[in-house]
């Protein structure tokens, strides 16, 4: 089962949290676009285009952005993962784009979201949004909003645990230890 880092209602001030820094950091919130990395950063990005409606009252586009074929650890992993769907409501051109994971780890996924976010436009900035950092970073990715660093072992992982695609309690991150094999 893994002990639990973050319940619910930790998860939930967590992205109010982010959404006044979001709010705070970027003058023209109409300008933003939520852009979400399968599968935890979904329903994560829905939840925070929401807390900005209510903060800023602006509705801002959300998509969803499959980073699978972009991915430079894909022969590591031995199988291939499954492409999952992509839906970005229009182009990012001259938008500022606020990336959005479940958990930042290497920064590999967060590189793969940046590098398959060109195929839909030059953003004017790109910042980037992870409920949890639990650090061991290999690349140089900066995450501008976090919920909560969480340091581990390389032998741990971390899980957000709930209703995939959508943020109905309850709803919880764990840290879990990682299968061998």
């Amino acid at each position: 089962m893994g002990r639990v880092v973050l319940d619910d209602a930790a998860i939930r001030r967590a992205l109010v949290r982010i959404a006044h820094e979001v709010v705070e950091r970027n003058e023209d919130v109409a300008r933003l676009y939520l852009v979400a990395i399968p599968n935890g950063g979904v329903p994560l990005a829905r939840q925070l285009a929401a807390n900005l409606l209510e903060i800023a009252g602006h509705e801002l586009p959300v998509g969803v952005l499959d980073t699978t074929l972009y991915r430079d650890d894909l022969t590591r992993r031995g199988e291939r993962p499954p492409l999952r769907r992509t839906e970005m409501p229009s182009a990012v051109d001259e938008k500022i784009v606020v990336l959005v994971d479940d958990v930042a780890s290497t920064g590999r996924t967060i590189r793969a979201a940046m590098d398959a976010l060109m195929d839909f436009g030059r953003p004017r900035a790109v910042q980037v949004v992870a409920l949890v950092d639990r650090g061991h970073r290999e690349l140089p990715i900066r995450i501008d909003y976090v919920g909560k660093n969480v340091p581990t072992a390389a032998s741990e992982k971390i899980v957000l645990h709930g209703h995939r695609g959508t943020l109905e309690p309850p709803l919880e991150v764990r840290v879990e230890a990682r299968e061998q094999g």
